[in-house]
């Protein structure tokens, strides 16, 4: 009962308001512009942060914060040792909604990838910074460190928090 009251009120602050996300042809975002948009991501992110709070506590297995705004269900993850620049990793991960419900069929999968030359969803990468080679670890991802306001364009629409299953290879 809690997810679905989870994706209907994420489902209802999407469409609640019909703010502009595309800057004006041939100009800028005003100054108004740009605080309507930021105090939207603020309001958007502490409601998101919340609702997964919530699911958290209705889990058998324990997540915990990290200082990049998301989650994962490794204590002191982030404080491990970190990759460098220039290091290879070759990884996959797949993406579910709050429901559980995976989006794509086959997972992500990059190999020898190199940090500092890929460009990975914000958290994925960061997560990839503190994984041990053949862990596998969850985290749950705000909207903003996923696809954010505008999703993916294929099958994760806009403002959708993520749970993301990553894996070192």
């Amino acid at each position: 009962m809690r997810k679905i009251l989870f994706i209907s009120v994420l489902s209802f602050l999407s469409c609640s308001k019909n703010t502009q996300t595309h800057p004006p042809v041939g100009g800028v975002l005003s100054k108004n512009d740009l605080d309507v948009s930021r105090q939207r991501m603020k309001n958007l992110n502490a409601q998101e942060r919340y609702h997964i709070q919530e699911w958290i506590n209705n889990q058998p297995v324990k997540f915990y914060p990290t200082q990049l705004n998301y989650w994962v269900n490794i204590q002191g993850f982030d404080q491990r040792q970190r990759r460098q620049d220039e290091s290879f990793i070759s990884y996959s991960y797949d993406l579910y909604d709050f429901d559980q419900t995976k989006i794509y069929d086959q997972p992500i999968e990059r190999r020898d990838a190199r940090f500092g030359h890929f460009d990975e969803l914000k958290a994925v990468e960061d997560a990839l910074r503190f994984i041990h080679d053949g862990e596998e670890v969850t985290i749950l991802v705000p909207s903003a460190l996923a696809y954010g306001t505008y999703g993916d364009e294929k099958k994760i629409d806009n403002d959708i928090p993520l749970i993301i299953k990553l894996k070192a290879l």
